[in-house]
């Protein structure tokens, strides 16, 4: 088994195979160390937006959480330490930026080749993720910019930012983390907001040493936690599933802009016009106090152009900036890896998906063998951990690899018919939800406008579909 990315994903399939008997895997990273998006992404706030206890595998909990949300440098650690504690670290080669995965119908086996050296595998599973690449925005003028420029998950710690004007383009969820942080330090901050988003409390503290040593000596306790969040959480997914539901949530936001906003044409400029849970949904309790500063400047509209001196708004005015922060997100639906991924036809998976990826079960694409993608396509949702998508795709891929090697199967290739049936249902399902009907455009859309990121069922339907069924595969 070759697992492809070294971040969350690839360390806890890692993991979960050692645990099945299955210790004949190497884990390809790229960087020096594992860690992936929680290594790369190093600006200053930079936290995860979903409760530690839950934002954690099941097999390997933490009872040293510093805050009910951790932060970059707790999760960061995190993956480090379970690497290491359940012997992950030994499977993985850094330095190892993978750059061909080709299928071998000879041999029933894909050939890896990396700037490490080559491999061959029975099976693959690729763990890059949706947050791995940073998209650069397609404003004209940008490699002209005169002052320093860098994307939020680049972020420039040997540039100092005290009394600099700095442009910030994009208000996403990484934006929403570091503009708090900086809007202190820079001489006068400019922000350029495409779309206003809706944005929550973040209901956050410190958790005590008391609790901590409750988990440490009692681990149920902390498992309780854990399970209590899961299932509240997805409570908020029938929500999203039911647009008119997600109404008292909208209603706490708008509240939240009004008691932190009393200017009226800037709050004006912060409502959204869409439904929350459309775009994905921000957590913070200083976003908006931030903007409301002397120094800082929200442009209710996209930049047009970007000159030496400063950007461009849609209303044609010049902000000058000396230093341009991109905060731009991230290639959510176009994967990377797919262009480096060649199939049993010749094909790669970004030829295959023609710029909307499919897939069955969020896991398997047709035409791909013994091929398995952790948070691929439509397996994602806007309300749970990622952790929780990881497990149960991870304990997929190891059932298909048990029942092949028990049954004397070479390989396993998802039916099309199976793979078009599954995703004809799920496209029927997003219809009415949030996602498609909340009246804005997200990253969850495609570049075709097709919504290929979310799951329409709760995760509890999705775990239950997650099996191997002998039937629905080409065996060979």
């Amino acid at each position: 088994m070759a697992i492809v990315g070294g971040g969350l994903s690839g360390v806890g399939a890692a993991i979960m195979l050692r645990r099945a008997g299955i210790d004949d895997v190497v884990v390809l990273e790229r960087a020096d160390e594992v860690g992936g998006t929680w290594r790369d992404n190093t600006y200053p706030g930079c936290a995860c937006d979903v409760p530690s206890a839950l934002y954690s595998f099941s097999f390997a909990p933490n009872p040293d959480w510093g805050r009910l949300y951790a932060g970059q440098p707790e999760i960061r650690e995190y993956a480090r330490r379970i690497a290491r504690e359940h012997g992950a670290d030994e499977h993985v080669v850094t330095g190892a930026d993978v750059l061909d995965v080709r299928w071998d119908d000879g041999t029933q086996r894909w050939r890896i080749e990396t700037t490490r050296g080559s491999w061959s595998a029975r099976a693959v599973i690729s763990a890059t993720g949706p947050w791995s690449e940073p998209v650069l925005p397609d404003v004209p003028g940008l490699d002209r910019f005169g002052g320093t420029i860098f994307h939020s998950s680049r972020w420039n710690h040997d540039h100092r930012l005290a009394g600099e004007r700095v442009a910030v383009i994009g208000t996403g969820a990484s934006a929403v983390q570091f503009v708090p942080k900086i809007q202190r330090e820079v001489g006068r901050l400019t922000i350029f907001q495409r779309t206003a988003q809706w944005v929550l409390p973040k209901l956050d503290r410190r958790v005590t040493a008391a609790e901590q040593a409750l988990y440490r000596r009692v681990p149920l306790t902390q498992r309780a936690l854990r399970e209590a969040m899961y299932y509240t959480f997805e409570l908020a997914g029938f929500a999203e599933r039911n647009p008119r539901a997600m109404g008292g949530f909208q209603r706490i936001a708008r509240r939240h802009l009004e008691r932190s906003v009393s200017d009226p044409a800037l709050r004006a400029a912060l409502t959204p016009d869409h439904t929350l849970g459309c775009k994905r949904i921000l957590f913070s309790n200083d976003w908006y106090r931030a903007l409301t500063q002397p120094n800082v400047e929200l442009v209710p509209h996209a930049v047009t152009e970007v000159r030496a001196g400063g950007l461009v708004g849609a209303d044609g005015v010049e902000r000058p900036a000396d230093t341009l922060i991109l905060g731009t997100g991230f290639g959510i639906t176009e994967m990377p890896i797919a262009a480096r991924v060649t199939g049993r036809d010749g094909r790669t998976l970004d030829a295959t998906w023609d710029g909307s990826p499919t897939g069955h079960l969020g896991t398997v694409v047709s035409g791909f063998p013994n091929f398995f993608m952790i948070l691929g396509p439509n397996v994602g949702n806007g309300h749970t951990s990622a952790t929780v998508l990881i497990e149960m795709q991870v304990e997929f891929a190891i059932e298909t690899l048990k029942r092949m090697e028990r049954d004397g199967i070479a390989s396993a290739d998802v039916r099309p018919a199976v793979q078009q049936a599954f995703n004809e249902e799920v496209q029927r399902r997003l219809r009415g939800t949030v996602w498609n009907a909340g009246g804005c455009r997200s990253y969850y859309l495609d570049r075709n406008g097709r919504n290929s990121t979310i799951y329409p069922g709760s995760t509890l339907e999705l775990r239950r579909r997650m099996r191997f069924e002998p039937s629905e595969y080409v065996l060979g």
